[in-house]
């Protein structure tokens, strides 16, 4: 019966991961075409998308098309700036609603109730709704930098981050994780005499690891996919993020489908790598279903 049993249970663990093989190949195989294809040349990319030719680095391979789309665009400074508005708005973002979130869970206080109420409320309004009232918004709110006042936001890199900072569906991942958090370490850290802003820094968020790799995840991707917003807002070259760039290879009738792929091949290795060193955090965020006390 023990043998029985174990060539079951060694069935079943073949079968799953036999389908975790089929499902990862299922997600890696638009990304083996793009970097495939970008290899290629245009006539051979197209008629190799009839076959598993394209998934495959056969006929004529070189680096042409990367060449040829970093003398079209400046790939580099539309890297760097998606890089760097999505950086600073998820460092922003995971510091106020990790926050927000452990003033609605820990602390007491009149109305937080209504306030959540209608903090959740808000993640059905998309986006897009409120994009011209926002737009008029920000070319008229006033900001004192190192060149002195001026008035208008618009053609900056605050404009593309402060408006992303504070969202609701963070601050819903960060409220119900917190809620399994064992109550002892806070009640243990406050009877000690630790104040608020300790227990917050030295207690909760140590141990919220998966939590802040998923709202940082799914913060990046949000950020860094960004296009009619800084498309709004954005005129100058030199600020403009990697989505707004992928106009450089589309504003035309013959697009070049070689440059394309080597444009978004080139633009998809910081997701991949900023996913990559979060992933441990990211799958023990979905395997558990909180801190147990």
């Amino acid at each position: 019966m023990a043998v029985v049993s174990a060539d079951n249970r060694g069935l079943r663990l073949g079968a799953r991961y036999a389908v975790l093989v089929l499902v990862a190949v299922i997600f890696v195989f638009p990304l083996l075409f793009m970097a495939m294809s970008s290899l290629k040349p245009d006539q051979q990319l197209l008629s190799d998308t009839d076959s598993l030719r394209a998934f495959l680095p056969v006929g004529d391979i070189s680096l042409n098309n990367y060449f040829a789309a970093f003398e079209r665009a400046p790939i580099g400074v539309f890297v760097f700036n998606s890089v760097l508005v999505t950086g600073i708005t998820v460092i922003l973002a995971l510091f106020v609603c990790s926050l927000a979130a452990f003033a609605f869970v820990f602390l007491d206080w009149s109305g937080r109730g209504f306030i959540f109420s209608v903090l959740l409320a808000t993640l059905i309004i998309p986006y897009e709704s409120i994009f011209i009232p926002l737009l008029l918004m920000a070319s008229q709110l006033p900001w004192i930098g190192t060149g002195g006042f001026e008035i208008g936001w618009l053609n900056t890199y605050r404009v593309q981050i402060i408006p992303f900072v504070a969202d609701g569906l963070s601050i819903f991942l960060f409220v119900q994780y917190f809620k399994d958090l064992p109550r002892e370490l806070i009640e243990a850290s406050r009877v000690e005499g630790a104040s608020w802003w300790f227990v917050y820094r030295k207690v909760v968020l140590p141990l919220s690891g998966p939590v802040i790799a998923t709202a940082a995840i799914l913060k990046f991707l949000f950020m860094y996919n960004q296009y009619l917003w800084p498309l709004m807002v954005v005129q100058a070259e030199e600020i403009r993020p990697v989505m707004v760039g992928l106009g450089y290879f589309t504003d035309q009738l013959n697009v070049p489908w070689g440059e394309v792929m080597a444009y978004l091949t080139i633009i998809t290795v910081p997701v991949l790598a900023f996913y990559l060193s979060l992933q441990r955090a990211f799958i023990a965020s979905v395997a558990s279903t909180g801190v147990k006390g």
